[in-house]
């Protein structure tokens, strides 16, 4: 009889938690569960630019008391399990970011509905807040770390691919949002990799990493990339 072709047992398995951090801690960033306080601050720096809603399938939010009924519902939500980002340098909340598609009973979790105003872009602080929670969900035991975005999110796959996650594929006519086809692009890291990958946000963590005016001196895609199993062929060929 032929061999069957099956996978490798996963020993002593233990399903990990339910996200339930209150708050996850950086040196530049700090997330606190997202709630109604933070509405105000957010709707003031979501206005600086409308572009950063077209990827997402809700907004832009007209008036802050919509946008004020949105951060009630979400705020009380195991999945997506929202998290507000706050800039320790300044001390504004600009963005928010959550788990989501939240499956402990095979150690899954995804990271999505990233939304960061354009005060929060491209800073240390906004990196630091998408590792600390890759950091957390390992920790808590999962094996699988998604990362998935609109196909024609050239900002959000160069993101996951800096962070060391892996090409995994791109899934045509996925869904529709605001009317719209979306491809949606797919990236993940495991278990397997983290502990490479948290060698990597450490050292470009390190504050010794950044020049007096912020300047990072190692770039964190250098210091990933040898992590990665697969990477992207549309950002390779920009």
């Amino acid at each position: 009889m032929a061999e069957r072709a099956v996978g490798e047992i996963v020993e002593n398995w233990v399903a990990p938690r339910l996200p339930d951090a209150p708050v996850l801690e950086g040196r530049w960033a700090r997330l606190e569960r997202l709630e109604e306080r933070h509405a105000h601050a957010l709707f003031r720096a979501n206005a600086e630019d409308d572009a950063i809603w077209d990827y997402l399938p809700y907004g832009p939010f007209p008036s802050e008391v919509g946008y004020m009924r949105w951060v009630k519902d979400m705020a009380g939500a195991r999945d997506p399990f929202f998290y507000a980002v706050t800039d320790r340098e300044s001390g504004l909340a600009g963005g928010v970011m959550s788990y989501l598609r939240i499956t402990p009973e095979v150690g899954v979790i995804e990271l999505g509905h990233i939304n960061l105003s354009p005060r929060l872009q491209q800073t240390r602080a906004a990196t630091e807040a998408m590792i600390l929670m890759i950091a957390w969900a390992f920790e808590a035991g999962y094996r699988r770390f998604e990362w998935k975005c609109d196909a024609l999110n050239l900002p959000s796959r160069r993101a996951a691919e800096r962070l060391g996650l892996s090409y995994e594929g791109t899934f045509r006519q996925a869904t529709i949002v605001k009317g719209r086809n979306r491809d949606t692009a797919w990236f993940a890291a495991t278990d397997k990799d983290w502990p490479a990958l948290q060698v990597a946000y450490d050292a470009w963590l390190d504050p010794a990493n950044f020049d007096a005016e912020g300047g990072q001196r190692e770039r964190l895609s250098d210091l990933t990339r040898l992590v990665r199993v697969s990477s992207d062929p549309v950002l390779a060929g920009r």
